[in-house]
């Protein structure tokens, strides 16, 4: 007969592979299910045990150092200017306090990573057909979704295909936290190749054929440093340091190649990189966002100005360059160690990058691999957009150190 905590241990488990099922999908569902994941784990009670010591498990010491960091955010609180907007981004981000615990006593034995690479390579390759039927819905019946800016006439022409594609995608899917959650699901087939199934080949096309269609720029290069690193490790360890620049470099220039053939680079302003303390209207907002971010760092260095407030100091900004599209749409930083920056000065900046770093240091070096992927992928990413700025972000943080943590364990067992 189960037992109670076995029961309770199976519908935790449960929640948690609903959470790494829906990580490609829109996030309204996403969040309850993490939620009740982390409700469950709590009333399972295993912190109520004597936690493994960080002798015995390393991997606890990021789980540690992003609680540690959460810990600063909120102690910013006392100079923070809209407690409200710092009550709220406590509240979004308390998943990194919440999840602290897990990484030090664990979790329960039905997990099997394995089993949720295969749930996530699924939940990424259903995701993309869900989208791909989607679309072609949604221009037959833009009633559906008012909100969607949907072209009045139809192109064949694959450039509009894949503006119109990638433009209507971000409404419903933000297609950066698409393409990273579709890049952790193609890095753990790729894990499970060697048992040569067909699904699994299968699943990475789709997968990278989504990437594609999302139109991110950002991802490939993302996906181009990510090819780069698995060259180097590819190498025989004694080559690695010798030739692993030159790979390293090949990949930069390969991205950029790539993304020279873009669609969307057509508008890019090149110009604008070398104006961004100028401020001077063009379509790449995210240089004028940053130009104006960085005019004045004496504002925020030291300690920052607390959590949440950000938006508002950039919002400060935009008035006084009267950008008023930028003061409508509320244009958070969209780079999230500038963001730190300014919420959080140099101790805050430096408590994330270590948090980031430790997560390879502290694998084991039979899993490091993986973390060393899972660590670049995010730590770019972060570069273009605040990817804790949403919760499916987050989400897929949590899911990732977690499959960290299990092949950690699957290890000592061994």
């Amino acid at each position: 007969m189960k037992t109670y905590k076995d029961i309770l241990g199976r519908i935790n488990y449960g929640l948690f592979l609903a959470v790494v099922f829906l990580l490609p999908y829109p996030q309204i569902c996403l969040r309850y299910a993490c939620v009740l994941w982390i409700v469950s784990w709590l009333l399972e009670g295993r912190w109520l045990s004597r936690p493994r010591s960080l002798r015995e498990n390393k991997m606890a010491i990021p789980f540690l150092l992003f609680g540690l960091w959460y810990a600063w955010k909120a102690l910013s609180g006392l100079w923070a200017a809209d407690h409200s907007a710092w009550a709220w981004q406590m509240e979004r981000y308390l998943t990194f306090a919440l999840i602290t615990p897990v990484g030090l006593w664990g979790v329960n034995r039905h997990y099997d990573w394995q089993q949720i690479s295969r749930v996530l390579i699924l939940g990424c390759t259903s995701a993309v057909v869900f989208y791909c039927i989607l679309m072609p819905v949604l221009y037959c019946c833009p009633q559906l979704v008012p909100r969607l800016h949907i072209s009045s006439e139809w192109n064949y022409a694959i450039h509009d295909r894949l503006i119109f594609f990638s433009e209507n995608l971000s409404h419903i899917k933000h297609r950066l936290f698409l393409c990273s959650t579709e890049m952790l699901g193609i890095i753990l087939a790729f894990r499970t190749l060697r048992d040569r199934k067909a699904w699994l080949v299968v699943s990475v096309l789709v997968m990278l054929a989504g990437i594609l269609l999302s139109g991110s720029r950002q991802s490939i290069l993302t996906g181009a440093a990510l090819l780069a690193i698995a060259m180097v490790y590819a190498l025989p360890r004694r080559y690695r340091l010798r030739y692993g620049v030159g790979i390293l470099l090949l990949g930069i220039v390969l991205g950029g190649g790539l993304l020279m053939l873009h669609p969307r680079m057509r508008a890019f302003n090149f110009q604008a990189i070398t104006e961004m303390r100028e401020i001077s209207y063009t379509h790449d907002i995210r240089f004028n966002i940053w130009g104006l971010a960085i005019q004045t760092p004496e504002d925020y260095l030291s300690h920052g100005i607390g959590a949440g407030q950000s938006t508002q100091y950039m919002l400060g900004k935009y008035e006084q360059y009267h950008l008023d599209y930028y003061v409508q749409k509320h244009y958070h930083p969209h780079n999230q160690y500038l963001e730190e920056l300014i919420e959080g000065g140099i101790p805050g900046l430096v408590l994330l990058v270590l948090a980031w770093l430790s997560i390879p240091i502290c694998a084991s070096r039979k899993y490091r691999k993986y973390a060393v992927y899972f660590t670049v992928l995010f730590m770019i990413n972060m570069l273009t957009d605040c990817m804790f700025g949403k919760f499916c972000g987050i989400a897929l943080w949590s899911v990732g150190l977690v499959l960290i943590l299990l092949q950690a364990n699957s290890e000592r067992k061994e």
